[in-house]
């Protein structure tokens, strides 16, 4: 859709542009938070770094479930930003949709094998 407001300037776009944004500063600051909290977790621990410990941290279902929702914040993340990159660098329509395909099948199998992991704990 392309509008022009008065001047030669046409504006085109496919209104995206404050929702994105946003969702990419949401999902980066959810993301940190949790990269602090899990760090807080390891320097605060007793005891070596292993297994032990990771199984220990992810245990809990309160971290599960922060986690969870750490990995669709993740998701949704990447989904923002490779969209965009194919919308702004890939000019053919056909090579688009299939990177947006190829894209959407990775991030689903990621969430599964991620999901997994985490239930197994």
């Amino acid at each position: 859709m392309a509008v022009n407001y008065g001047s030669k300037r046409i504006v085109v776009g496919a209104h995206y542009g404050l929702r994105d944004w946003l969702a990419q500063r949401v999902t980066a600051a959810l993301m940190a938070l949790f990269t602090v909290l899990v760090l807080a977790q390891i320097i605060f621990s007793k005891g070596p770094i292993g297994y032990d410990l990771w199984a220990g941290i992810f245990s809990a279902q309160w971290m599960k479930v922060l986690t969870f929702t750490v990995i669709v914040a993740l998701l949704w993340h990447v989904w923002v930003g490779m969209r965009d990159i194919w919308m702004d660098y890939v000019k053919p329509a056909s090579i688009k949709l299939v990177l947006n395909v190829f894209t959407i099948v990775w991030l689903v199998g990621c969430a599964g094998w991620a999901i997994q992991v985490l239930w197994r704990v």
